[in-house]
């Protein structure tokens, strides 16, 4: 029996008893389930702290797979430090800390990740999209787009949350992860995940709660966590309680709540901060934001607002047929942030080849458009080609001083390598299965 056919008995299991908590699950732990876990992860990804590649550990495959599922078993495997580094945030300053784990480790929890994934799709609710099969950003997005637009929603609210993935309490995650599994082999690797040391600067500390970003383990669990602590409430204790129509969107720890009323979303900002306090989450106040976001009318002194989610701004604007529609647009923050790097990036690369730079630079501009390439989002996506020509040109016409491109030359070297159309990719247009 291969791996999906496995997947989906547990999901037809897990569907068939909601309530049921699962105890025997680690038979379907085996050889080829560790083998296509091992298939899952990215070749390229960089080492833990061991220094082990993922493709330096596939070599000895045959040999290193019967010994890891051995350990884990029997409860002698070791769970490592995960290795952190710092990468800065768009703003202020702040850096997000992200984990390394071992390539072992990394594989492990792959494979546990692949086990409770089945099982938690039966319970997540359509709210969140973050980490699931058969949803994206833009699926979060285009649902954002619909609901205020069919809900006639007032008021969003923003909400923002300090240091998610750092401030989870692992003994409230530890009880949310056995409402459905139970099982010792399981419940064993997760505990020894949750209390791994974190690696940092050379020395070793042991974080009380938080889990560490990076793993494959750790998107499954923090939506695990949201599911019993945000969405859950959201759904069958606010919404019942409120006058008027609401909704939520929510992908990983970003979230986005639409009210009908000002009153709904006042009652519901007073008391998120008790609710996410009870389970040791807190919001940035300063950044969480409640947003008047109704559909602007002729008698309406006050323009509505506007707000920033999964890097778009979402404001109100006219469509060619004349009608008030919500409109998004790359966002300033991110588009200032992709500028910056394609200008690093012509600056150390400038030296190369033509050719070759055309052909990095091509990929960067698809690789952009493939993700801010949504309806309404033209023009922004011809200004960054346009800044990306820019930051080319002049870091060619600083190679040297015998080789300067001024725009006259570089233009005609534009008409020789002509980079990809910046073009619309999703629409909302296109008829949905």
């Amino acid at each position: 029996m291969n791996v999906s056919t496995k997947q989906q008995r547990l999901a037809e299991l897990a569907k068939r008893r909601p309530q049921l908590s699962l105890t025997s699950l680690n038979h379907y732990l085996d050889l080829g389930w560790l083998g296509e876990a091992y298939q899952g992860l990215r070749k390229n990804s960089a080492p833990g702290q061991d220094g082990q590649t993922v493709r330096g550990y596939g070599e000895e495959l045959e040999s290193n797979l019967p010994s890891l599922l051995e350990r884990a078993k029997t409860g002698r495997y070791f769970a490592p430090p995960v290795q952190r580094v710092h990468i800065p945030k768009e703003s202020g300053g702040e850096t997000r800390p992200i984990g390394k784990p071992t390539t072992e480790d990394k594989l492990l929890q792959r494979a546990v990740a692949m086990l409770l994934e089945p099982i938690y799709e039966q319970d997540f609710l359509d709210c969140s999209y973050a980490f699931r099969p058969g949803r994206s950003a833009h699926d979060a997005l285009e649902a954002l787009w619909r609901q205020s637009m069919a809900t006639g929603v007032q008021w969003i609210l923003d909400v923002d949350m300090a240091k998610f993935f750092d401030t989870l309490e692992k003994s409230q995650l530890r009880a949310f992860v056995q409402h459905r599994v139970r099982d010792g082999v399981i419940t064993r690797l997760i505990d020894k995940w949750l209390k791994a040391g974190v690696l940092e600067d050379g020395a070793l500390h042991y974080p009380e709660d938080g889990v560490p970003q990076g793993g494959s383990i750790s998107p499954i669990l923090s939506n695990v966590y949201l599911h019993y602590v945000l969405d859950l409430w959201f759904a069958e204790e606010v919404k019942p309680r409120l006058r008027g129509r609401a909704f939520m969107t929510r992908f990983a720890d970003d979230v986005v709540m639409g009210f009908e009323y000002q009153e709904d979303a006042d009652r519901v900002l007073r008391v998120l901060p008790k609710r996410l306090g009870k389970y040791g989450l807190k919001i940035h106040l300063e950044k969480t934001r409640l947003v008047a976001f109704g559909r602007p009318r002729a008698s309406d002194a006050a323009k509505p607002g506007s707000f920033d989610f999964l890097g778009f701004t979402h404001y109100w604007g006219k469509s060619r047929r004349g009608k008030w529609v919500i409109k998004r647009k790359t966002s300033s923050k991110r588009f200032t942030r992709a500028i910056k790097r394609i200008g690093d990036w012509c600056r150390r690369n400038r030296h190369q080849l033509i050719a070759e730079q055309h052909r990095v630079l091509g990929q960067k501009l698809r690789g952009h458009c493939a993700y801010y390439g949504i309806t309404g989002n033209g023009l922004w996506l011809q200004k960054f080609k346009v800044e990306l020509q820019k930051r080319w040109q002049k870091w060619l016409n600083r190679r040297s001083r015998q080789a300067a491109m001024p725009w006259e030359r570089f233009s005609r070297l534009l008409q020789r390598y002509r980079l990809p159309p910046a073009k619309v990719v999703h629409s909302i247009y296109v008829a949905k299965p």
